[in-house]
């Protein structure tokens, strides 16, 4: 694996990044625009600024001070001990790497030992790689259906995984 350096939490510079580095895949593979950006940035900032250490948690993957790599979990905004699994990215440094199994362990661990009952994400029909990911972990999809959520028109999937 390549190496980099786990941080936990915040760091400066964490909101630009991460939303650039979905702002950019997302443009260039899925031809998303301005609204998926906006959305990431108000909603990642929203999570950052209210950031409960017991409930919430980012991991970032960092390489020469850059974050390659990133995955958080949303636990305070949820209801009924549910978290939600949110912005994870990879940048091309890391594809293929195990950076995103590596993310995903952590995020699962961090939800088992805060004592969730479920997790939960939403993503859309093509992204293989990430549903690999998945349902590697367990994740079933449990619903689908079309939807502009991200600004552009595509086939909404949901992903639960029950931990208890």
């Amino acid at each position: 694996m390549t190496n980099f350096t786990t941080i936990i939490g915040y760091l400066p510079g964490l909101i630009g990044r991460v939303t650039e580095l979905h702002a950019k895949y997302y443009a260039e593979n899925w031809n998303f625009g301005p609204f998926f950006e906006g959305k990431v940035a108000i909603e990642l900032s929203g999570l950052v600024t209210n950031y409960n250490n017991s409930r919430d948690r980012i991991w970032s993957l960092v390489i020469d001070g850059l974050i390659e790599g990133s995955i958080t979990i949303d636990g305070s905004s949820e209801k009924e001990n549910t978290a939600h699994l949110r912005w994870f990215i990879i940048s091309e440094k890391l594809r293929g790497t195990g950076a995103g199994n590596f993310l995903m362990e952590q995020a699962l661990s961090f939800c088992r030992d805060a004592e969730f009952d479920r997790v939960y994400l939403w993503t859309f029909q093509g992204l293989s790689s990430a549903r690999h990911i998945y349902e590697k972990f367990g994740f079933l999809m449990t619903e689908e259906r079309p939807g502009d959520h991200w600004g552009t028109f595509v086939r909404e999937q949901r992903f639960d995984l029950v931990l208890k």
